[in-house]
């Protein structure tokens, strides 16, 4: 079963967008994207990148991530069945893993808390944590269970498929008395999805920690990366998903999970949008893959264009987006009250998921900050 849920879905060349206002009723104006001008981006400063440093950039508020990590493994040629596929390149990936090495590629500071199997491949995924700056603290080795595997159909337009091998494998099996909560209380952002919510012990677990961030004033991020197959049924993957929805600070979904949450309803709807809008929810954020993204927040909402790529694999995009927007939000949550500079936060982050689909696999081509400021700065052709 094809699966459309992570947030890039790039599939070429990227429609503009109109330039005028859409009315939201009651709601804020949408702010349609203006030409790319030059960002006030707010990353941390690196050795050599040439910016001064300040008190500001000396800081590094962590990044907590929590979920699965595993091991994808991607086709060599695209738009051919798994059956039909001459070879496979293995990747590391698992969206919130994906998410803490891409804060880290960008210069910011973030950890993963989460299980494989004491395994050659859970090792690998270990070490590579640990060559991309992440802390791997809170990271658990399970001597019982497999890490988990997922093989990647590749449509010819980048898009994927989804075959997982996990019966139960590692990430399933972590314990509520496995966290490592000195971690988590210590971040200033704590990002999950939904994946760790279908079964026990990992449910709990789950729960236990965002319950420990949030009693510490932590900020709660949420993806829910819909992976439909993985759950009982579409209706117990809705209720699992909605089950924490209003504990979250900020929310990414897709187009495709809104009308997935909504029974069918139109993405495009931003009174259908508004439905998904909690009272203490602080920003709402709807990508729509090369066409950029939506936001919303309590006082303002609108639009962002994205980049033109040609894309490879969409793998990962999704988290490649988070990264980037997590990683100015860590640093200044004053962004949320500011909507020029949301804004800005917001097409570093459309930067960063449109290089990552121009290579194969999530971890690999995730990318740097360097390189998202040279694309924004001069586009890819």
């Amino acid at each position: 079963m094809a699966l459309h849920s992570t947030a890039f879905c790039f599939t070429g060349a990227v429609s503009s967008y109109s330039h005028s206002s859409v009315k939201l009723g009651t709601h804020p104006t949408i702010k349609a994207s203006s030409p790319l001008p030059r960002l006030n981006v707010r990353v941390k400063a690196l050795p050599g990148d040439g910016l001064p440093e300040t008190k500001e950039t000396r800081e590094s508020p962590l990044v907590v991530c929590f979920g699965e990590m595993l091991i994808d493994f991607v086709p060599t040629v695209s738009g051919l069945s798994l059956a039909e596929s001459p070879a496979f390149k293995k990747a590391p990936g698992g969206a919130p893993a994906n998410v803490a090495v891409g804060i880290a590629r960008l210069g910011g500071s973030s950890a993963f808390i989460g299980k494989v199997g004491a395994d050659e491949f859970g090792y690998m995924l270990a070490d590579i944590l640990k060559e991309n700056n992440v802390n791997g603290a809170g990271m658990r080795f399970d001597p019982g269970a497999r890490t988990a595997l997922a093989f990647v159909t590749l449509r010819s337009d980048g898009e994927r498929e989804f075959m997982f091998y996990r019966n139960p494998s590692a990430d399933m099996l972590l314990q509520e008395a496995e966290l490592d909560l000195s971690l988590i209380t210590k971040a200033k952002i704590f990002h999950y999805g939904s994946i760790s919510l279908i079964t026990e012990p990992c449910k709990s677990a789950h729960i236990a920690a965002a319950k420990a961030a949030k009693d510490a004033g932590v900020v709660l991020s949420y993806d829910p990366n819909l992976r439909l197959p993985l759950w009982p049924s579409a209706d117990k993957a809705r209720e699992g998903i909605l089950s924490i929805w209003e504990t979250a600070d900020i929310i990414k979904i897709s187009e495709e999970e809104i009308s997935f949450l909504t029974q069918g309803e139109d993405p495009y709807d931003d009174a259908v949008v508004y439905k998904l809008f909690h009272a203490n929810l602080k920003l709402l954020l709807v990508t729509e893959g090369p066409d950029g993204c939506r936001y919303y927040t309590k006082d303002f909402s609108g639009r962002v264009q994205g980049l033109k790529v040609e894309a490879v694999d969409a793998t990962g995009a999704g988290d490649a987006f988070v990264a980037g927007i997590l990683s100015q939000l860590s640093t200044d949550f004053s962004l949320l009250q500011k909507e020029d500079q949301l804004r800005d936060a917001l097409r570093f982050a459309n930067a960063c998921g449109a290089l990552t689909v121009m290579e194969r696999g999530a971890i690999p081509a995730l990318p740097t900050r360097e390189a998202v400021l040279n694309a924004i700065h001069a586009p890819v052709s």
